[in-house]
C-alpha cells in the first residue's frame, strides 16, 4: 500500500512515433517520481493490447487496451498510487478521451519528438536481426510521425534526439508541472 499523499492523482500518457522512446521515458519518469516520495505506476499500454486475435476492425487491439487499462488504472489508484505515466500511442483526440476515461483522473498528453533518421537508426539496431519487423517499424515510423503531426492531441513536446533519457524524462516532469 502507497503511502497517503495530499496530491490530486494525475496521469500522464507519453506518446510518440515508435522507436522514440515512449517506455524507456516513462519508467524514467517513475523512477523520479519514487526518488521525490511521489507514490506512482507507469504503465505501457502495449502490453495492455497484447494478444490474438484483435477485434475486428481494431487494427492495434486498442479496444482490448482500454478494457486492461481501466481495470490495472483502479487497482493502482485505490492502492493510493497519485501520479500515473503510461507509454503508448493516442492517434486523435477520440483515442486520447477514451484513455481518459479508462484511468479516471485527469490525463495529460506529452509528445515525444525524435528527428526520423534517429528513430531510425533505432529501429535497426533494435530490429537488427528482424528483417520483416524492421521494415514494418521503419514504415510504421513515418506513417505514425504524420498522423502525430496532424493530430493535435499533446498538450506539450519534448524533443528526445539527443538528450540522455535521464534528462528527458526531468524535461517531462518539469513541463507538465509534477513536483
Amino acid at each position: 500500500m502507497y503511502a497517503d499523499s495530499p496530491l490530486q492523482p494525475r496521469a500522464l500518457l507519453i506518446n510518440g512515433t515508435v522507436g522514440v522512446g515512449k517506455t524507456s521515458v516513462a519508467e524514467a519518469v517513475g523512477g523520479l517520481l519514487t526518488e521525490s516520495g511521489v507514490p506512482n505506476a507507469v504503465i505501457d499500454l502495449d502490453w495492455l493490447r497484447r494478444s490474438w486475435p484483435a477485434a475486428p476492425g481494431d487494427r492495434f487491439n486498442f479496444g482490448m487496451m482500454l478494457q486492461n487499462l481501466h481495470s490495472i488504472a483502479s487497482n493502482y489508484l485505490v492502492a493510493g498510487a497519485v501520479r500515473m505515466v503510461l507509454a503508448g500511442v493516442v492517434e486523435d483526440l477520440d483515442d486520447r478521451k477514451q484513455c481518459g476515461d479508462a484511468v479516471g483522473i485527469g490525463l495529460s498528453v506529452c509528445r515525444l519528438q525524435v528527428e526520423l533518421p534517429v528513430v531510425h537508426q533505432r529501429l535497426s539496431r533494435r530490429h537488427e536481426n528482424e528483417p520483416e519487423a524492421l521494415h514494418w517499424h521503419l514504415k510504421r515510423s513515418s506513417e505514425l510521425a504524420g498522423i502525430l503531426d496532424g493530430a493535435g492531441v499533446d498538450d506539450f513536446t519534448v524533443d528526445a534526439t539527443t538528450l540522455p533519457i535521464s534528462e528527458v524524462a526531468a524535461a517531462v516532469i518539469a513541463t507538465v508541472g509534477w513536483p
